[in-house]
């Protein structure tokens, strides 16, 4: 995931100073492959950053790698079948690119290889809350953290998360990047109310929030709407907010089992 694969950069550049590597990246894949273009690993003569899926492929490509450091080669791409030959039945194509790596490439590869985020706004602090922000942090999010009350957030919050007072909560929302996903768990309805309604004004301006969810049962949602409507919210409107949250068929309501439902939700809207 791409919170990892910040992780493991570090690790590259880290590593870089003190010796050459190989960088392997999938340039192109056809049919099942076990990795997405531009998933990449990283060879050092002794140790590995990264991965590109695991498996026989993997360890060709170790080789490969290592061998090219070893000898200073670089012959080009390599094509690997998913197939009997790799100890695979795949049946798809990956194409591995090589390339050489020292310390002046670093600058470069901070660029280059630094993950995309697409950006999640968290208000709540609670224990959905923090069991949800622990469960984001290896994922392909930037989250900020939003709550009203002062001293919530634990000293040592997930990596990542950019935590933020706001007073009133709903304040916090006109500045939200856009194409954010928003998710609303407050600690008490009456913000969480207001934090829907002004999601709803920010969306009638403006069209830019990816995801509104809700925590809470039917009825809870039932009661909201009443209430919207009466603040002159459409049903069209009203249809943005998604309430519960969570996917489908998980009916444990631990914080930890909750966050992961949501987690996935958020995972199906990139």
């Amino acid at each position: 995931m791409a919170k990892m694969a910040l992780g493991n950069l570090r690790v590259l550049l880290d590593g870089l100073a003190a010796g050459p590597a190989c960088l392997v990246t999938v340039a192109s894949t056809r049919g099942s492959a076990p990795r997405e273009p531009g998933a990449w690993m990283a060879v050092f003569a002794d140790r590995l950053v990264g991965s590109i899926g695991g498996g026989h492929l993997e360890w060709q490509a170790i080789t490969e790698a290592r061998r090219r450091l070893a000898h200073g080669a670089d012959a080009g791409p390599m094509r690997c079948a998913l197939g009997p030959s790799l100890g695979q039945c795949c049946g798809g194509v990956v194409h591995l690119g090589f390339e050489r790596l020292s310390a002046v490439d670093a600058p470069g590869l901070a660029r280059r290889l630094a993950p995309r985020l697409q950006p999640v706004a968290l208000f709540g602090a609670g224990h959905v809350g923090q069991a949800l922000a622990r469960v984001l942090a290896p994922l392909p999010f930037a989250l900020t953290w939003i709550d009203s009350r002062d001293g919530i957030f634990a000293p040592d919050p997930p990596p990542g998360a950019v935590c933020e007072h706001s007073e009133p909560v709903q304040g916090a929302v006109p500045a939200l990047a856009a194409g954010s996903r928003v998710l609303i768990m407050s600690f008490c309805h009456a913000e969480d109310l207001e934090l829907v309604a002004a999601c709803l004004r920010r969306q009638c301006a403006q069209q830019d929030l990816r995801f509104i969810g809700l925590i809470g049962s039917q009825p809870k949602w039932a009661a909201f709407s009443r209430r919207l409507r009466g603040r002159g919210f459409s049903p069209q409107e009203l249809a943005q907010v998604t309430c519960p949250i969570g996917i489908p068929g998980i009916a444990g309501k631990q914080p930890e089992v909750i966050a992961v439902a949501v987690a996935a939700q958020l995972l199906q809207t990139l």
